[in-house]
């Protein structure tokens, strides 16, 4: 199992939507992203399938703490006492102290978090390995290589592994090989400025492959990054001059989701309903009010 290997967490009975990625290290198995406590049975059944189990598990590797990225962790290292969790210095202390975490997932959710996310575990703190802007990292047999790559969380990294680029978010959301792809933007800390800094730092990487949560392993190529870079203004821009109309956020959002949509219906009749399942348009347009707002805020400061 050198190779990385994909499993697919089959979120909510539904393929192709979050994918976790694991490779052995010589010293037990690595699972970057193992997902939310609701699909850890399909984690346990994918290892299965790979003549693995769950005990064999000891690096658990965190691309961010969203909930779909990360809530399975805590309940990962209560069953494998040996495995220890690798996330952002600025994400660890959300997962030993996840109150917070919580409640802005709840402002969100709502009472669906249980059935979406299942239960989200503390981690003791020995057991977590913040990891810093840029460093080497040892996995057993293995030299992997972590990279800050803000943009759609403050404390999203990648970890380059080989000819691998583990990229959870930060390369967007592509369903397949037809789909161009597309930056999830959900509130609270969109930067796009950072995003695009993190696109030329990965862009410019020896590396082969690009390992996406959402979803599948794709080809390193100058079409991938310049199609996110290219929809992800359109979209900013699209809300910044529904926000110039004085247009309400209800009104952007039902605009915006219908112009997404009829351009994925474009690149394949599947994609529409498919995308708005693994990524409602309405959450990626919170995100992007939010941070227009923002810079509207900075703008009347006159910080630079």
């Amino acid at each position: 199992m050198n190779t990385p290997q994909l499993i697919d967490l089959h979120f909510q009975d539904t393929a192709g939507v979050i994918a976790s990625y694991v490779f052995d290290t010589g010293d037990g198995l690595a699972v970057v992203d193992p997902g939310p406590a609701s699909t850890l049975g399909a984690l346990e059944e994918g290892l299965g399938a790979l003549g693995a189990g769950i005990g064999d598990l000891r690096h658990v590797l965190l691309t961010h703490i969203h909930f779909d990225h990360a809530g399975a962790a805590g309940t990962l290292l209560a069953r494998v006492p040996r495995a220890r969790v690798y996330v952002h210095e600025r994400g660890a202390p959300h997962l030993a102290r996840p109150e917070r975490l919580l409640a802005s997932a709840t402002q969100i959710y709502g009472d669906q978090m249980d059935r979406l996310w299942g239960e989200l575990q503390p981690i003791d703190l020995d057991r977590l390995v913040p990891l810093g802007e840029d460093q080497g990292l040892r996995l057993g047999g293995c030299e992997a290589r972590v990279l800050a790559t803000p943009g759609h969380a403050v404390h999203h990294v990648s970890f380059h592994v080989g000819d691998a680029l583990f990229v959870g978010d930060v390369a967007g959301i592509r369903l397949d090989q037809r789909q161009t792809p597309r930056a999830p933007t959900p509130p609270p800390d969109i930067a796009l400025e950072d995003w695009r800094r993190s696109v030329a730092l990965l862009r410019g990487l020896d590396a082969r492959t690009l390992h996406l949560a959402h979803f599948g392993v794709y080809d390193q190529s100058e079409a991938h990054w310049d199609g996110l870079l290219r929809t992800m203004a359109q979209d900013a821009e699209r809300v910044r001059m529904g926000l110039e109309r004085g247009q309400r956020p209800e009104a952007i959002s039902e605009e915006f989701t219908a112009t997404l949509l009829d351009e994925l219906a474009t690149e394949g009749a599947d994609l529409p309903a498919r995308y708005e399942f693994a990524c409602p348009p309405w959450m990626s347009v919170q995100g992007l009010l939010r941070y227009w707002q923002r810079q509207a805020a900075r703008a009347g400061r006159g910080d630079a």
